[in-house]
């Protein structure tokens, strides 16, 4: 039992409701599209029909490295940075470091996508942010990630704000656990024959009850993301280097040593790939070269973590030699307990520290906890029906969000799917989602009432969900017999998820009449 003295409790109570009431709608968006965002590689493989399983550092690609380094300036090959893209394509980015006018530490250069032989297909110049965008066949994935991280807002504000929403997630967490007086007792407590708001009150409780330490995990480690490059690293570099972010990287994630400008030949990157396969276990998610071209270049390889483990592993090698040389410290120069946390950040956050296991465990909790969100939010409204009147905004407001986030992003799957064969998935993915959001809004300003209003919006998703399938189909994408062929079971198991979802959906909707919807509509004044 937790034990708090009443002024204690109310005050609890009264902290848990408004930072629940304040940013609970944002907090849930958040939530939601984190969710989504789990799984954004696989809807990725999904929405585009990737079927290809060998990664391009299984395939030879160091005679591409030497082509694109021959035709790039001498200027930008400070730093190479290796990526997958698309369908197991390769993806190299040429480039130095800079400073703007305004003090912005930014990467410039080239960045070429190449095909699975090896040819460019594109080539972008300009900084990092510039050149680094959705593509049309990863919109759909680009747009849910996106919109989690930094909810479509420009830098630094998006990240602040998604920061913020983390901060109020770890108050509601820790006041709900406080005002909750018989903890394990509410994990167990549904009573299924009480009033509807008492029922949906212990199934916000156990659900939220259950999911506390994943809320207090993602609270963290999503303000962790957030706040340390927009305001961690700034005053970091302002205390310890003089405000040179550069110094400030070069010291804690570069590779120290003597310089040594003297030209030399790249070693064999296929070498290195396959060596760091061997070592890990694990293809390369990113791989680096410093100094490419020179005595002292330094080949680095990001790999997921190992089985069973938690932390990521990063290998060094001598880049003139593709020799290993040790394994690395995520930050710092020699382990330390600070380095191992900071590095098992994003497998706590994004749960892909186990594969589809970890994956489907964090996707579960995610949507126990937008659950919690939303019904938090209508027992609050439901508390104070004597106001209903003036407070039928709100109402409609949480029903519009709560219903009308989900709708708009299967309309933006749907329209991805119908778009990226004609070459504008880009465009229509973001432009479909803003005008189902539009409808949404529409429908939750003319419905004749909340309860219909959700309803209608339950419908439309169920629907739109159960339709994704055939849609895929009809856009070219591949059937089941040969994604399963090629080793992408996943087409075939979100085709399944989509489908029996939404068929769920709409028999949902159809086996609940709007009254007994949770929270009644409109009272209806004395005459």
């Amino acid at each position: 039992m937790i034990h708090l003295k009443k002024d204690e409790t109310k005050l609890m109570v009264a902290v848990h409701g408004w930072s629940g009431i304040v940013l609970g709608l944002l907090l849930y968006a958040v939530i939601f599209t984190g969710m989504a965002a789990v799984f954004a590689e696989e809807i990725g493989i999904w929405s585009a029909g990737h079927v290809e399983t060998k990664s391009a550092f299984e395939r030879p690609m160091d005679g591409s490295i030497r082509r694109l380094a021959a035709q790039t300036p001498a200027k930008y090959h400070e730093g190479v940075d290796l990526f997958e893209i698309g369908d197991h394509n390769l993806g190299a980015f040429f480039h130095r470091h800079e400073t703007d006018p305004d003090g912005t530490l930014v990467s410039r250069g080239i960045y070429y996508q190449l095909d699975k032989k090896g040819d460019i297909t594109k080539a972008l110049h300009g900084t990092g942010e510039e050149v680094f965008g959705p593509r049309n066949d990863d919109a759909l994935s680009s747009f849910l990630v996106d919109t989690h991280v930094r909810l479509h807002v420009p830098n630094p504000w998006g990240l602040l704000l998604t920061g913020i929403v983390g901060l109020v997630m770890l108050v509601a967490a820790i006041s709900g656990l406080l005002i909750h007086r018989h903890l394990f007792k509410d994990i167990f407590t549904l009573r299924r024959s009480a009033s509807p708001v008492l029922v949906d009150r212990d199934r916000h409780s156990v659900a939220g009850t259950w999911s506390l330490p994943f809320a207090f995990i993602l609270a963290f480690t999503g303000s962790f993301f957030s706040f340390f490059g927009t305001i961690g690293v700034p005053i970091v570099a302002m205390a310890a280097f003089g405000g040179d972010v550069q110094a400030l990287n070069d010291a804690v994630f570069g590779n120290p040593g003597r310089p040594d400008p003297r030209p030399a030949v790249i070693g064999n990157m296929d070498r290195v790939a396959t060596d760091a396969i061997r070592r890990t276990g694990e293809v390369p998610t990113f791989i680096t070269i410093e100094n490419f071209g020179r005595a002292d270049a330094k080949v680095t390889s990001f790999h997921p973590p190992k089985a069973g483990d938690i932390e990521p592993v990063t290998l060094l090698y001598d880049g003139a030699q593709a020799q290993f040389l040790h394994t690395k410290p995520s930050i710092g120069t020699q382990p330390s307990a600070g380095g191992t946390l900071a590095a098992i950040m994003a497998p706590m956050h994004f749960g892909n520290f186990a594969g589809m296991l970890s994956k489907a465990v964090w996707f579960a909790l995610g949507f126990a906890m937008c659950y919690v969100t939303f019904t938090g939010l209508r027992l609050w409204l439901a508390r104070r029906r004597e106001d209903m009147r003036s407070l039928e905004w709100l109402d409609r407001t949480v029903m519009v969000v709560g219903f009308g986030l989900p709708f708009a992003l299967v309309v933006s799957a749907a329209a991805f799917l119908i778009a990226m064969p004609l070459g504008s998935a880009t465009y229509w993915t973001p432009a479909a989602f803003l005008i189902a959001s539009g409808v949404a809004i529409l429908g939750g300003a003319i419905a004749q009432s909340v309860a219909v209003l959700g309803q209608i919006l339950q419908l439309g998703t169920g629907l739109v969900m159960a339709g994704l399938v055939p849609l895929r189909w009809i856009s070219g994408g591949p059937g089941w017999d040969r994604a399963i062929e090629a080793g992408q079971p996943i087409i075939a198991a979100l085709d399944l998820a989509f489908l029996l979802a939404g068929i769920w959906m709409v028999w949902r909707v159809a086996a609940l009449p709007a009254r007994r919807l949770p929270l009644p509509a409109r009272p209806v004044p004395a005459e």
